[in-house]
């Protein structure tokens, strides 16, 4: 099974490199892929034929408990089997039906194949979340095929309300699905439904979201909507999706839990009301159809009401019937969509009042689509009649229910007959429709599924050997599937219903006004865009409520919520109970006075430097805080993160004015520090309450051994960054990477290398005004902006501070330190470079593309992972290579240390990118107006000037 999955991913893969060199032709080739799920179904016939099971499983995601588990039984087989016949039968009739010159061809084939593929994978699926993966694939794939014409918007809108409404239900089943597994303790529904359910509300409220997911994916009420309006598909695509595959998924599932969960309170009550109302309402809104798709998108609503009723139902007659109606469907509605796409491919119109005696130019086509057609009517000797009275007598029991099916069968008669009247009947004042030859790959498909549909009527004792496995899932059976069952109420209701329907037919017109008055109050598609318009509504009132252009205001929403909704939490639990050491050395209590005064003064600040600096002390203050708590590797960072912050904002407050703006009103500040205070207690509250709610022992407990043992080293903080948490970490320097090119393609019009340094004057030589020349690009400012003592200073520390973030990178596995330290180190030796010399300075430090340091980081990151594959251990994982080299001795290399180069050098690419944006660019700007650019002795001079 796991084979074919990847026999269609690599068919989707290669599909578009296939219809490149061949065209719409491709479609042939691609049809190998569903042809081989069905004749390998068709080869395993056998062991599912007396009720067994083909399985297989496969280790996935271990840390989830999450396997590829497959498991093909008596109902899964039916499915595959239609799955991949209708699949490949579908693609064949493409090759014909899809435009020599169409654009898409290549992802409407690709998508195809994946979509098949993807429900291949679904009715296979032993694990739930792995059914609920495959699920929203054919939620995806659906959504691709239905808007497959991008240029007409009736496409894309019909995608769209698709997409949403199965989505919905898929994600409400899918909590259905975590509660049921988590109850049973495992997501095998081969094992959930061998072990006892839970009882309560707990179980309805699982039924419930599952059937709001079946309900939704095969377009029953109250999502029958987005089914009529996907007819803008394909036609191919109509026949494959809404016949033979996706909407059968939701029925599927009703099969696949109604053994077990048919007995809950909510399961039938749901399933007969949602399945009867469509059938019913589904077969009138086919009657009032002009549109033959549509028609037929209606009479797949009635159908799929009927076999929800039949299969949901619960009871092992329904259940036998119901799979062989399940069969039946799928075989005369995708001939009839098949035959629609002939008509329409040829005519070039779908609208019945349009056409005109089409069954005398196309004979054989008139032939396979009264064959469909008597088949969804219950004509025997067709498998759609022996299906249909095996419903009659599973439901002799149930009056009502019965009656209902009575009276949405004839309707299904009626509709069945006006698609043939309308397709190939002949009309006074028309002329006759030109039909042109039609290509043998689209006409074979069809013929093949109504030939199918009439030997499997004529075979009815087999298939009711093959289909009765299934139903003893329900229990005892004691129906049969026969052809000819003797003289019955059943036979008595089929004739009733041929006849009915054929009264319903014979008096269309007079009935066209009562037709037409007839409405319910409102369709499904007025109550979509209801819901949808209500919900634009709510969301625009609820912007221009909140988003008011008031920073301070969003801000405060957001702190307000937080300290509504958690810090409610907090007072119901009351963490405070616990006991608590506020402190553990007398040093503590004083880091926090100063922390404390600190932030009550930038509360208060004017001027923005001095608010800045104020907030840098509570970082400095924090980094005291992992000094005595011992963890010197945590300083270090903080003091460095700390240091580079206040520089990039002092590269910012050079654009901004000294002082706050406005200062608010009296009342405005005190609500300020209001909220200040309030979310202040709860992030502490929070704090206390993750700390004493800990229950299990903490996996950080094990880190110190593993370090040493499996990473190789004794800094557990680096450790953990390159080697236990590695993929959290390579994330984050992903987002690192792409946030600043982000930033740098929104800031810089040029180059992000920065501007070369100018030429000195040959006259000058190295000695300008008789003082040597400290810093090159120092030279380049104006003379009252620059600091003599801030260049030499510069040019004696830079090279240390170099070296040291060398020492911190190399070090750092077993002390303090670490790639990231050490690129904060280097990035605050760039940015002296630049404070002391302005932009052509830092560009004479460092002149590289900023982009180029930030690939070049990434690309060895990764590289890191190859290098831990190639040492024999798994991707990121810390490898010991034991080395001598003369004079040095015997040492070792750990494979991580290319991580933390890796994490070195998106660090500093990030800082040049920072300073050359809020600096090298804004210096340039500010010179292009006039004024004069330049870094720390720039503010003074500024500051003097005003």
């Amino acid at each position: 099974m796991l084979v074919l999955l990847t026999l269609h991913l690599t068919a989707a893969i290669v599909a578009p490199l296939l219809v490149r060199r061949w065209g719409r032709r491709a479609c042939y080739p691609l049809a190998l892929a569903p042809a081989a799920a069905f004749g390998w179904a068709l080869v395993r016939t056998p062991d599912v034929a007396h009720g067994g099971a083909v399985v297989e499983t496969y280790p996935w995601i271990s840390q989830l408990g999450l396997d590829l588990a497959l498991r093909m039984t008596t109902l899964s087989w039916l499915m595959t089997l239609l799955v991949g016949g209708v699949g490949a039968l579908v693609l064949v009739y493409s090759a014909r039906y899809l435009p020599a010159d169409a654009v898409g061809t290549a992802q409407y084939a690709a998508v195809m194949v994946g979509f098949a593929g993807a429900m291949l994978g679904l009715v296979l699926a032993d694990d739930l979340l792995l059914l609920y993966v495959c699920w929203e694939l054919t939620t995806v794939f659906s959504y691709l095929l239905i808007g497959h014409s991008t240029e007409r918007r009736s496409a894309r809108w019909a995608a769209g309300q698709a997409l949403i409404l199965t989505t919905l239900g898929g994600l409400a089943m899918l909590v259905g699905f975590i509660m049921l597994g988590h109850h049973a303790g495992t997501y095998r529904w081969s094992e959930i439904a061998a072990r006892p359910l839970p009882e309560g509300p707990y179980l309805v409220v699982a039924v419930l979201l599952i059937l709001l997911g079946a309900l939704s994916k095969s377009a029953l009420l109250p999502f029958t909507s987005w089914l009529p309006v996907a007819m803008a598909a394909p036609t191919p695509v109509s026949a494959y999706l809404h016949a033979a595959a996706m909407v059968k998924a939701g029925v599927y599932l009703l099969g696949l839990f109604a053994p077990v969960l048919a007995g809950a309170a909510p399961w039938r009550p749901v399933v007969l009301v949602a399945g009867l109302a469509s059938m019913v309402i589904g077969g009138w809104a086919a009657l009032r159809q002009h549109d033959l798709k549509l028609l037929l998108a209606y009479g797949t609503v009635s159908q799929l009401g009927l076999l929800a009723v039949t299969i949901g139902v619960g009871t092992a007659d329904a259940a036998l019937a119901g799979v062989a109606m399940l069969a039946a469907h799928a075989l005369f509605k995708a001939t009839l969509f098949l035959v629609v796409g002939v008509i329409d491919h040829g005519a070039g119109t779908r609208d019945l009042r349009k056409l005109s005696g089409l069954g005398r130019a196309a004979p054989v086509l008139a032939g396979v689509a009264v064959l469909a057609a008597a088949s969804m009517a219950g004509v025997p000797p067709l498998l759609g009649f022996v299906a249909k009275e095996a419903v009659f007598a599973a439901f002799t029991d149930r009056p009502v229910v019965l009656a209902v099916l009575v009276v949405g069968t004839v309707l299904t008669v009626a509709y069945s007959l006006r698609f043939l009247w309308g397709a190939f009947g002949s009309r006074p004042g028309i002329a006759p429709t030109r039909l042109g030859r039609i290509p043998p790959a689209m006409l074979l498909p069809p013929t093949g599924l109504a030939l199918v549909g009439l030997a499997a009527g004529v075979a009815a004792g087999p298939v009711d050997h093959l289909l009765r496995p299934y139903a003893e899932s329900f229990g005892p059976v004691h129906a049969h599937l026969a052809l000819w069952s003797g003289l019955n109420l059943a036979l008595g209701l089929s004739a009733l219903v041929l006849a009915g329907g054929a009264v319903v037919f014979w008096l269309r017109r007079p009935l066209a006004p009562a037709l037409a008055r007839v409405r319910v109050p409102v369709t499904g598609q007025q109550g979509y865009e209801w819901v949808t318009h209500r919900f634009d509504r709510v969301a625009v009132d609820v912007t221009s409520v909140t988003q008011r252009g008031s920073l301070p205001q969003y801000l405060g929403l957001i702190l307000l919520v937080l300290a509504a909704v958690p810090g409610g939490v907090l007072l119901y639990i009351e963490p405070w109970q616990h006991p608590i050491a506020l402190w553990l050395t007398p040093a503590q209590p004083v880091v926090l006075v100063v922390i404390s005064v600190a932030a009550l003064l930038a509360v208060g600040a004017r001027r923005r430097m001095t608010a800045m600096l104020l907030v840098g002390m509570t970082g400095y203050g924090t980094a005291m805080f992992f000094v005595l708590y011992g963890a010197p590797d945590l300083a270090l960072t903080q003091f460095l993160v700390e240091t580079v912050t206040i520089a990039v904002f002092v590269l910012v407050l050079r654009r901004l004015p000294k002082r706050f703006s406005v200062r608010p009103l009296w009342s405005s500040r005190w609500l300020r520090r209001g909220i200040g205070a309030i979310v202040g207690l709860t992030v502490a509250g929070l704090a206390v309450a993750a700390a004493t709610a800990r229950q299990a022992r903490s996996i950080s407990e094990d880190f110190p051994q593993l370090a040493v043992e499996q990473g190789h080293g004794r800094n557990v903080v680096n450790v953990t960054l390159v080697d236990i948490r590695a993929w959290d970490t390579l994330g984050e320097l992903s987002v690192l990477v792409v946030a600043a090119t982000g930033v740098a393609s929104l800031v810089f019009q040029r180059s992000r290398t920065g501007p070369r340094p100018r030429r000195l004057d040959v006259d000058r030589g190295e000695v300008l005004a008789g003082r040597p020349v400290w810093l090159r690009g120092g030279a380049t400012l104006h003379e009252r902006n620059r600091s003599l003592v801030l260049e030499v200073v510069t040019r004696l520390i830079f090279h240390t501070a170099v070296l040291f973030s060398f020492y911190l990178l190399f070090s750092g596995h077993n002390a303090p330190g670490g790639g990231f330290s050490g690129g904060l180190v280097a990035s605050l030796a760039l940015t002296m470079r630049y404070l002391a010399g302005g932009r052509y300075e830092l560009a004479e430090a460092a002149p590289i593309n900023a982009g180029t340091v930030l690939g070049a980081g990434l690309a060895v990151a990764v590289g890191g992972a190859l290098a831990s594959m190639l040492a024999g251990g798994a991707a990121l994982e810390s490898a010991k290579i034991d080395l001598w080299l003369p004079l040095i001795g015997d040492f070792y290399l750990v494979t991580s240390l290319f991580f933390d180069v890796g994490v070195y050098l998106v660090v500093i690419g990030l800082a040049l990118d920072v300073l050359r944006s809020l600096g090298a660019e804004i210096d340039r700007n500010i010179e292009a107006s006039g004024g004069r650019p330049g870094g720390l002795a720039v503010e003074r001079g500024r500051g003097r000037r005003r």
